[in-house]
């Protein structure tokens, strides 16, 4: 492996079709980015798991929006681990970067020596898009059942979009010769593009989560159980990277099936907070309801929970009866 292909491949995400059997999916590598949502905050290392699986769920998934949309992945539960979230916001224009942001709410006294997974009790996996411009948000959720967040993921994609759908990712902390500890994050998502099963119940409710089997027959679901167990033989180190390119992955799997791979789309870690969005998200109150906001020292702070960016605000220039606005 040569640095030239580190840096290629190292937080991009490679979207692939298989033209034999209809199938479509996407190979994501995260490095920079994982490193950069993780160091803002001091995780326990079951919490920074549970984070890195979300984020890389959230850069394959995110792949698939339309410019300029935003993807928002969350995880609401009453375990230890209260809440996971993500965001994913599309690149403005072709060529140009996305972006991902991710934290986690968690109760330290209530984590346990299990799995990260098992820091999660009953709730809800949520996928939330918004197309802008005035349109209204899609939301879609399904229970918190399985094994781990891919698998609620999963669920997600055959119960409410009738979608096949497979996840196969592996993450953790890396000790390359000559770098300091660090985490990474490789995964492949494969997706059978079926009509939806006349059987696929058409309400939400609390019935039993589909699955991608309940999806698929016939040639169909022969092609899918062949193609899953081809994805079963990949190894962690091959989906982490970066010794292996992602495209030697998709021969090395699925060469029977005629890979075709478009552009990668690359990734990066960033926050869309700001002084300005704080202030307008204070401009609904009054001085009065602002004085209960304030601290001892008379200030009005907020941090941000994606990137713990300060904000240190005078409550005279904030609320929609500001003495002295800042000026445009």
């Amino acid at each position: 492996m040569t640095l030239g292909t580190k840096i290629a491949w190292d937080d991009t995400v490679l979207p692939f079709q298989l033209d034999n059997v209809d199938m479509r999916g996407r190979v994501a590598r995260l490095d920079g980015v994982l490193d950069g949502i993780l160091k803002q905050h001091d995780y326990p290392p079951q919490v920074e798991a549970l984070v890195a699986e979300m984020a890389l769920l959230t850069a394959l998934i995110g792949q698939t929006i339309k410019l300029r949309w935003k993807l928002s992945l969350q995880v609401q539960s009453k375990g230890p681990v209260r809440m996971i979230a993500t965001d994913y916001y599309a690149p403005q224009a072709e060529g140009e970067p996305a972006q991902i942001r991710a934290y986690a709410s968690y109760d330290a006294e209530r984590l346990t020596d299990g799995t990260p997974f098992d820091q999660v009790g009953d709730g809800y996996f949520a996928v939330m898009i918004d197309q802008g411009d005035g349109n209204k948000p899609y939301q879609g959720i399904t229970s918190l059942d399985g094994e781990s967040i891919s698998v609620c993921a999963e669920a997600y994609f055959a119960q409410s979009e009738q979608l096949p759908t497979r996840f196969n990712l592996s993450f953790g902390k890396s000790s390359e010769p000559g770098n300091p500890e660090h985490w990474r994050a490789g995964g492949i998502m494969l997706q059978s593009m079926p009509k939806a099963s006349p059987f696929v119940s058409q309400t939400e409710g609390d019935g039993v989560n589909l699955t991608a089997s309940d999806l698929v027959d016939g040639e169909e679901g022969e092609n899918w159980n062949r193609v899953n167990i081809l994805l079963n033989t990949v190894e962690d180190l091959e989906l982490i990277g970066p010794s292996v390119p992602p495209t030697e992955i998709l021969l090395r799997l699925f060469h029977e099936e005629a890979p075709r791979v478009y552009d990668p789309q690359a990734v990066k870690f960033g926050c869309t907070c700001s002084e300005d969005r704080v202030r307008q998200s204070l401009s609904i109150y009054s001085a009065k309801d602002l004085e209960k906001m304030t601290t001892d020292k008379g200030r009005i702070t907020a941090d941000c929970q994606f990137c713990s960016a300060h904000y240190d605000l005078d409550p005279k220039t904030v609320g929609f009866d500001a003495e002295n606005p800042p000026s445009a």
